[in-house]
């Protein structure tokens, strides 16, 4: 023991317990996100198979795929960068790790601003009846996880400029990842779904 207060330093064995116990913690966190999602997206599908056809309102047309498409790929690219950020640390290469997070950062931001550009330009709106309720709330939704996720991102780059995120400690950058990937996957399945099918 140590210290007044008997407080010991932990043993690699306790460091490496809780780095499982937090990333097993983000893994149900997002569980319970993807359960959301597919309620969100039962709903739709219910709706939309009660309508006559797709968007349900005569004169009203789905977005154009240009913007969407752009978008798909700035985050298939993102997820790229953000995991050659998690290599970059494992190898000890910090400072290639903040340049991977960094251009992660970049992506997930132009493709949060495509989004802002499209919503004012689409020609219809949250009031525009069941399609247009439901596009907004599924698009609009995932685009709050991706600020949250730019959000975690620069807690991460603060941390690494810090220097408290390594070779060895790096869990957080690793469950900054998990939650990012999983962002990137339900918005291929949102792009699918909305702009395509």
């Amino acid at each position: 023991m140590s210290g007044a207060l008997g407080h010991h330093a932990p043993s690699a064995e306790e460091v490496v317990a809780a780095q499982r116990n937090m990333l097993l913690g983000v893994k149900l966190g997002i569980l319970s996100e993807a359960m959301l999602f597919g309620a969100l997206f039962a709903a739709y599908f219910v709706i939309r198979s009660d309508g006559p056809g797709w968007p349900p309102t005569p004169g009203l047309e789905r977005p154009e795929l240009l913007l969407p498409g752009l978008n798909t790929l700035l985050l298939v690219s993102s997820s790229g960068t953000m995991q050659s950020a998690v290599r970059a640390v494992r190898r000890g290469d910090g400072s290639g790790m903040r340049r991977w997070l960094g251009l992660t950062m970049l992506l997930g931001s132009i493709f949060i601003l495509i989004q802002g550009y499209e919503f004012a330009n689409n020609g219809f709106g949250l009031d525009s009846g069941t399609f247009g309720s439901t596009f907004y709330t599924l698009t609009g939704f995932h685009g709050a996880h991706v600020l949250v996720g730019l959000g975690l991102m620069s807690i991460m780059m603060n941390r690494a400029r810090r220097g408290l995120v390594s070779g060895e400690h790096h869990t957080g950058l690793e469950a900054t990842s998990y939650y990012w990937h999983f962002v990137d996957v339900v918005w291929l399945f949102l792009f699918s779904t909305l702009y395509i099918l």
